[in-house]
């Protein structure tokens, strides 16, 4: 009964409340679906593969897996990509699977200062599974046994629609930035014909980080950086906002991050954990959550895996990020 109750509020917040995205706390290991203009920043092939599971143990977990590849073409003087994503929501009642291409065009001003623009065009299919729901009226309410429903089939179970978006990135000595917006033409994401609340709304998102070196002094001296990074995200009345630092100590990397939804409470504190080497990068993450939710979501957890491969270009230094 209490998985059937809580399968019928999920219905009730998919009809009533505005779509959102899924969110990854792994925000550099996922560097196009954070910012289009990401495209092609390395200086050589790169292929990004990452996975989340939220709220794993209740039965009614989200997932999300992501794959992208994306290299920088010299004849375009920009970047290409290109990013197949997949979210099911919860246990598969929603599923939801895009693929799109990327372009940045890059611009370099002096060794110091260069920024780029870039665009994503691309296709998302969204599905409903609707024999999955359970409503009030099929439920017997003395033995809990479940009859047919009288519920109207939605006439857009499932559908297709282009989606689109722009992100502009940049880099001055150690500190970078950039700004996106996703959603530019707002498609309609609603499962009944004429109903305006399903349209999908825009996507802000501004991040700002910075890279330092520090060394320990004493015998056991080593190098290792720092990168403070904040990023805040908006879509619709949904406001997010993320403080963290990255640690990088030779091969190994850990992060720390904070987030903070709508109001004055925490949500949740993000732990990561990476290796990193010259021909891959692999990361580890656990959200703990410190909201009222932390007594049914316990957190969520995630995985990355980055591949670079082809020869190294020479035509610009590639852009400070986080490894994770």
């Amino acid at each position: 009964m209490q998985k059937i109750f809580l399968i019928f509020i999920s219905l009730c917040a998919f009809q009533t409340v505005q779509a959102q995205d899924a969110e990854y706390a792994q925000f550099y290991a996922n560097p196009l679906y954070l910012n289009p203009g990401f495209a092609g920043t390395t200086d050589q092939t790169r292929l990004s593969v990452n996975y989340r599971n939220q709220w794993p143990q209740q039965g009614t977990n989200y997932t999300s897996y992501s794959v992208a590849i994306d290299r920088y073409a010299e004849k375009l003087k920009g970047g290409l990509g290109m990013q197949a994503h997949s979210s099911r929501e919860p246990n598969g009642i929603v599923e939801k699977t895009s693929l799109n291409l990327f372009y940045a065009h890059h611009i370099k001003f002096n060794p110091r200062f260069f920024f780029d623009l870039g665009l994503r065009a691309g296709f998302t299919y969204k599905k409903l599974d609707y024999q999955q729901l359970v409503f009030p009226d099929m439920i017997n309410q003395l033995t809990g046994e479940r009859y047919l429903g009288s519920q109207e089939i939605p006439e857009n179970a499932s559908l297709l629609y282009p989606d689109f978006g722009v992100g502009f990135i940049g880099q001055y000595d150690s500190f970078y930035g950039g700004i996106a917006v996703d959603h530019l033409s707002q498609p309609d994401e609603s499962v009944f014909i004429g109903d305006q609340r399903g349209k999908l709304p825009l996507k802000f998102t501004v991040h700002l980080g910075a890279k330092s070196y520090r060394w320990h002094r004493g015998l056991l001296s080593r190098r290792f950086t720092l990168s403070p990074n904040v990023i805040y995200q908006q879509q619709a009345a949904f406001r997010q906002l993320n403080l963290g630092l990255y640690v990088l100590e030779r091969s190994v990397s850990a992060g720390l991050w904070y987030r903070q939804t709508k109001g004055i409470q925490p949500e949740s504190v993000i732990l990561m954990l990476g290796l990193m080497r010259p021909k891959f990068k692999i990361g580890y993450s656990y959200d703990h959550c410190l909201s009222e939710l932390s007594y049914y979501s316990y957190g969520a957890h995630e995985i990355s895996l980055i591949l670079f491969t082809g020869e190294k270009r020479k035509s610009r230094q590639t852009l400070l990020i986080p490894s994770l």
